[in-house]
């Protein structure tokens, strides 16, 4: 059997699969008083279904395959898409045949109704609720979109597109996934009996030019006296980790953080799915990977953080630390391992402390309480908690430095602090940072360093309340 024709029984095994797992779910994969697809019916469904068919049947598999030439391989398709319709009896107006056209594109090359919002750079998060619900997110906001799946198969159909280069599978056995896309791009899909809805897709967006500090500073994520300490602390090699909610932009601000690291540095990157773009040259990345259909071959976070530390590293950074490779990070920070970065989900400072806690206790040490927290104020320097405010903005809402422990208690100080002051007339937050007028107490190490820094910077400007 030549490639061709092996790629072909091997397209037709999956389409069997994905029909199979499509069953699971009744009827349309909406519950009960879900929002009806009626009106919102494609009248070119039966139509472009065919030619897609036709395409896929026809094409040589090399040539959707091709890296190196995708403009030969979109004008390959487009060129075949443009002859069948010029070939079809049913009449189309010229907006009709553009639609069509860029549809099956769209369908053939990239990740059919979404690929439109994957392109649109305004676009930070796209929910595909089952075939019948896409939303997005735009500049923090969710809003549904009119774009549907045919059925709970199509959806299928473009989970198994996403996952099937990386060498991942999605079926009845596995019906979770994580995965990226080639620009970097999180993935999570969840399929039937797991999700009631029908399959469902949710993918995180990552610019395509990574934001730079002067970017936050534009969106009055912070300011330029909190980005001028925050330089000062990851040039002072300060252990910090970034806190914050699901979508409050920790890893955006985590990239700007690993930005001011020293070319001359090595960097060791940890994560489950790539996602931070370092610009120094330097920089090994590792990447956790989950059990194979046997349930074997697993890599975690807390391998690749135990394996980091014999690559002799300047520097460890940690996507997000969720379970027990917090231990790993903190005695890895307090074995001289300085100046490393990690994030975590928690909702203020002292909730990440209680976070990292809990995640110690995760990786089965029966430590005392007081022996955590030790290794925690030893090994920590400062927090720098972010929130996506009610108006979809995200804010560094404290800087905070981890000063030590009093008695059984980790003692902080928040040296920077958003303080909002109320809404305006749109729903937008008004506020304003702030220093809370309290210098760090390992401010002497920047002197002993060189590195300056103006003590001005700690204290409130005229007009701004203490």
């Amino acid at each position: 059997m030549n490639e061709k024709n092996t790629s072909r029984g091997l397209s037709l095994m999956n389409r069997v699969r994905l029909e199979q797992q499509a069953k699971l779910v009744q009827g349309d994969g909406r519950k009960d008083g879900r929002k009806s697809t009626r009106g919102r019916l494609d009248p070119f469904l039966e139509l472009k279904d065919r030619i897609h068919e036709e395409i896929i049947q026809e094409i040589d598999p090399a040539i959707l395959d091709s890296k190196d030439n995708a403009d030969i391989v979109k004008q390959t398709v487009q060129n075949m898409i443009i002859d069948k319709l010029a070939t079809e009896e049913t009449p189309l107006s010229r907006a009709d045949r553009e639609t069509i056209l860029s549809d099956l594109m769209d369908e053939v090359l990239g990740y059919g109704p979404i690929q439109c919002f994957l392109d649109d750079d305004k676009v930070t998060e796209v929910m595909v609720n089952g075939p019948t619900q896409v939303y997005v997110e735009r500049q923090g906001k969710i809003a549904l979109t009119e774009k549907i799946f045919h059925d709970n198969n199509h959806v299928l159909r473009i989970i198994e597109k996403i996952v099937a280069p990386l060498g991942r599978r999605i079926d009845e056995s596995t019906p979770m996934v994580d995965a990226r896309l080639p620009d970097g791009s999180r993935v999570n899909a969840i399929i039937p009996p797991l999700s009631l809805v029908g399959p469902t897709i949710t993918i995180r967006k990552f610019s395509r030019d990574p934001f730079r500090v002067d970017d936050l500073i534009g969106f009055n994520t912070l300011t330029q006296q909190m980005s001028d300490f925050l330089e000062c602390c990851v040039k002072a090699r300060m252990n910090i980790v970034v806190s914050g909610g699901t979508g409050s932009g920790k890893t955006t601000t985590l990239n700007v953080l690993s930005s001011f690291i020293p070319e001359s540095d090595r960097i060791v990157t940890i994560e489950d799915a790539a996602e931070l773009q370092l610009d120094q040259d330097h920089v090994v990345s590792l990447e956790s990977r989950p059990p194979n259909i046997e349930g074997k071959g697993q890599v975690t976070i807390r391998d690749l953080v135990k394996n980091s530390l014999r690559m002799r590293p300047d520097r460890i950074v940690v996507g997000e630390c969720r379970s027990g490779e917090a231990l790993d990070m903190l005695q890895a920070m307090n074995t001289g391992h300085d100046g490393s970065l990690t994030t975590g989900h928690a909702n203020s400072p002292r909730d990440i402390i209680s976070r990292l806690e809990t995640m110690v206790l995760m990786a089965g040490m029966d430590l005392p309480v007081r022996a955590i927290r030790e290794q925690i104020s030893s090994a920590l320097n400062l927090i720098v908690q972010q929130a996506r405010m009610r108006d979809g903005t995200r804010k560094v809402t404290h800087i905070t430095e981890v000063v030590g422990m009093e008695q059984d208690k980790v003692t902080l100080q928040d040296i920077f602090i958003f303080v909002q002051t109320g809404v305006d007339s749109e729903g937008g937050v008004k506020g304003y940072h702030k220093p809370t007028g309290i210098l760090p107490k390992f401010i002497e190490r920047f002197d002993s360093l060189g590195i300056e820094i103006g003590r001005d910077i700690f204290f409130p400007k005229e007009g701004i309340p203490i």
